[in-house]
C-alpha cells in the first residue's frame, strides 16, 4: 500500500491542466474558474482507488480471525448436515454439535473431525448388507397363490426386509408364511385419473409402492428396491452392485427394456419395473412428496415404471444402467440371452413363467429352483461367460456356469460368441434382430456348425469352489447330423457328461469385470472336465481331448 501511495504523490503535479489556468487576467471583471483535472488525472485517480479496495479487501478476507471464522462456519454445517442425512430420524429440537477448536488439533486430526460425504460413503460401501435394503414387491392376491413359489426361491426371511403389495387381502392360509414377506395391501388409488386407453389402472398402485414403503418409516434403510412377484432376484449380487453407488445421494438404478419397440414407447432412459428398479433414501424422500401431485400430470401413461420415471424426471435425476437387471420383455426359448450373459453381475430376471423352463425335462418351478441352487453357490459367477478352445481336435468351449456348455466344431473367435443367438421373440411377438436394443445374430443355418448342448443337471460344492454337471442334451437330428456332415462328425460323440469346477471370483470383481479363463483336464475314464476362474487364479494351459 505504502508503494501505491509514493506513486500517487509523484504524479501530483501532473494532475492539472497546464492550458487552462485556474484564474484569468485578460477578463475585465476577474472571474475565478475551478481547477479541472486531465483525462489522464481521472483515470488514475479511478485506478488508485480500485487498487486501494482491492488491497483492504484482501487483507480483511485472509486475515487469521475471518480465516477462523470461515472455517468454523463450514465445520458447522458439515457436521449439521451429515446428522439430517444419515440419521432422519434425530428430532429437530436436537442442537448441533459442538465445535471443537482447531487450535487443540494438529491438521490430522483436523482431517478426522470434518465429516466428508467421500469418505462417509466409503464407509457405507464396506458395511452395505441386506438389513440396509427395503423390497417393494408388486403382486397381485388373484396370482399369489401361484407367484409366492418364486419369491420363496430367492428371498432370505431372517436377512431381509420388505413387503409384497397387493390390491387386496388374501386368505390367511395363503398369506401367514414366515418364509415370505409379510403382505400390506396397498392404499386405494382410484382418486387419481387414469385414461390410457390400453393399460390397467393398477399401474397407478404400484406406482406407489416406492412412496408408501418411505412413508413405513423403518430405521436404516439406504436403499428401496422394486420388482415384481415374478422376478428373480440375486440379492448378493445387487449388494455388490449398489455399493458402488453413494447412498446418500439421489440414485436411480435399472435398465432398460430389451425389445426396441418398448424402449421406443415409454423410454431409453427407463428402469422397466419388472427388471428391478433400485432407489436411494434421499430420492425416496423427495418423491413422496411431490409424487401424488406428479400422478395428476400423467393420467394418459401405461404402467406404473414410466410413472415413476416421469417423476423421478422432474427431480432430474438420470437412470444410472446397470446391464445385470433384465427386464425379459421376450417370449420362447431364452437359450440366447442365458448364454451370453454381458460381462457384468448378474442381478435379476423377469417374466420367467412366460419363457420356456431354463432346462430340457425340467418344469419352470423345477429349473428355476436347480437355477437359484447354482446361484446361491456361487452368486458372483452364475452366468458369466468362459471362453476356451481344444486345438487338437479344433473345438470351442463357450461355458455359462451354471446354465450350459456349449461345445462348437470349430475354432470361433470371442467377438463372435460375445454375440446373443436369437433364439426367442420379443413379448409383441417380433422375431428380428432390429426388434432388439442387444447384439443380437440370427442363429446358424449349418447343422454341422451348430454347437453341441450340455445343460446344467446338478451342481454341489467342492472345496472352495463349486462343482457341476453338465449332461448332454438329445437332439432329435442327431443321425440326420453324422450323416449329412460326413467324415466330419459331431464333437465330443463319447462324451455325456461335462464337470466345470468353478472357482470363486474375487469380491472386487464387480468394480472392474472381465471374462473368465478356463481350461481342460485330460481324462480317460471320467467325464471331461473344465476349470473356469478369475484369470490370473487358473493356470492356463492348451485345451487337450477328454478320448
Amino acid at each position: 500500500m505504502r508503494l501505491i501511495l509514493t506513486v500517487m504523490l509523484s504524479f501530483i503535479p501532473y494532475l492539472y491542466s497546464s492550458d487552462r489556468p485556474c484564474s484569468s487576467p485578460v477578463a475585465a471583471r476577474p472571474r475565478i474558474r475551478r481547477c479541472r483535472l486531465t483525462r489522464f488525472a481521472t483515470a488514475l485517480v479511478a485506478t488508485a482507488a480500485l487498487l486501494l479496495a482491492s488491497v483492504a479487501w484482501l487483507s480483511l478476507v485472509f486475515s487469521p480471525a475471518t480465516s477462523r471464522c470461515w472455517h468454523l462456519l463450514r465445520d458447522w454445517e458439515d457436521a449439521h448436515i451429515w446428522n439430517r442425512r444419515y440419521h432422519p430420524y434425530i428430532p429437530k429440537e436436537i442442537s448441533p454439535p459442538s465445535i471443537p477448536s482447531l487450535s487443540d488439533h494438529d491438521d490430522d486430526e483436523i482431517l478426522l473431525l470434518q465429516p466428508r460425504n467421500r469418505s462417509l460413503w466409503e464407509s457405507n460401501r464396506l458395511d452395505l448388507s441386506l438389513h440396509h435394503l427395503m423390497f417393494g414387491i408388486a403382486g397381485s392376491s388373484q396370482l399369489w397363490e401361484r407367484r409366492k413359489e418364486l419369491v420363496r426361491l430367492w428371498w432370505k426371511p431372517s436377512q431381509m426386509r420388505g413387503h409384497v403389495w397387493l390390491e387386496e387381502q388374501v386368505s390367511p392360509e395363503e398369506g401367514d408364511d414366515s418364509s415370505l414377506p409379510p403382505i400390506i395391501v396397498s392404499e386405494d388409488s382410484s382418486r387419481f385419473r387414469y385414461t390410457n386407453p390400453t393399460g390397467h389402472p393398477s399401474g397407478l398402485r404400484i406406482s406407489r409402492i416406492a412412496m408408501e414403503s418411505f412413508r413405513l418409516s423403518l430405521p436404516d434403510v439406504r436403499w428401496f428396491i422394486l420388482g415384481d412377484d415374478d422376478t428373480i432376484f440375486n440379492v448378493h449380487n445387487l449388494l455388490a452392485v449398489l455399493s458402488k453407488y453413494d447412498s446418500s445421494e439421489m440414485v436411480y438404478i435399472g435398465s432398460p427394456s430389451e425389445s426396441h419397440s418398448a424402449n421406443s414407447y415409454f423410454s431409453h432412459n427407463m428402469a422397466f419395473g419388472g427388471g428391478g428398479i433400485a432407489i436411494s433414501y434421499p430420492l425416496a424422500e423427495a418423491l413422496s412428496r411431490i409424487h401424488d401431485d406428479c400422478l395428476d400430470r400423467y393420467p394418459k401413461l401405461y404402467g406404473s415404471d414410466d410413472r415413476l420415471h416421469a417423476c423421478i424426471t422432474e427431480l432430474g435425476v438420470p437412470l444410472s444402467k446397470e446391464p445385470g437387471f433384465h427386464q425379459w420383455d421376450i417370449k420362447g426359448d431364452a437359450h440366447g440371452l442365458l448364454s451370453s450373459h454381458p460381462i457384468a453381475p448378474f442381478v435379476s430376471i423377469h417374466h420367467v413363467e412366460a419363457v420356456n423352463p431354463l432346462y430340457p425335462g425340467l418344469s419352470t418351478l423345477d429349473s428355476l429352483k436347480l437355477f437359484t441352487r447354482a446361484m446361491s453357490l456361487d452368486p458372483m459367477s452364475v452366468l458369466q461367460r468362459s471362453i476356451c478352445y481344444d486345438h487338437t481336435q479344433k473345438l470351442t468351449f463357450s461355458i455359462s456356469l451354471g446354465y450350459v456348455v456349449q461345445v462348437f466344431p470349430s475354432i470361433l473367435l470371442p467377438r463372435d460368441l460375445e454375440r446373443a443367438e436369437l433364439s426367442f421373440s420379443a413379448w409383441n411377438g417380433i422375431s428380428h434382430p432390429g426388434e432388439f436394443d442387444l447384439d443380437i445374430k440370427l442363429p446358424v443355418s449349418s447343422r454341422c456348425k451348430k454347437p453341441v448342448l450340455f445343460f446344467l443337471k446338478e451342481v454341489g460344492g467342492e472345496g472352495n469352489a463349486t462343482l457341476g454337471t453338465y449332461e448332454r442334451s438329445s437332439i432329435k437330428d442327431d443321425l440326420k447330423r453324422k450323416l449329412l456332415c460326413f467324415p466330419r462328425s459331431p464333437p465330443l460323440q463319447k462324451v455325456e457328461k461335462i464337470q466345470v469346477l468353478g472357482f470363486p471370483l474375487s469380491k472386487s470383481w464387480h468394480l472392474a469385470p472381465r471374462r473368465l479363463c478356463c481350461r481342460a483336464t485330460p481324462t480317460t475314464n471320467e467325464p471331461l472336465r473344465l476349470t473356469v476362474g478369475q484369470c490370473g487364479k487358473v493356470i492356463l494351459g492348451s485345451m487337450v481331448s477328454s478320448q
